[in-house]
């Protein structure tokens, strides 16, 4: 019988290969992530965006 794939054990096979710098940076990430989410305005966020898409070429309208 095939043991479940559970979240406990996909950590338990990552543990190895988690090093401290290597979570550091994740939680780094995800702050930085959360940050920009949190405190970027959508309007300012779709400017840039849009700016940046003419800048390649792109046409979007």
């Amino acid at each position: 019988m095939a043991t479940a794939n559970t979240v406990h054990g996909r950590i338990e096979s990552a543990r190895p290969a988690l090093t401290t710098p290597r979570v550091a940076l994740g939680l780094a990430l995800l702050a930085i992530l959360g940050f920009t989410l949190l405190f970027v305005q959508e309007p300012l966020v779709h400017d840039s965006l849009h700016n940046a898409r003419h800048a390649a070429g792109i046409t979007c309208h």
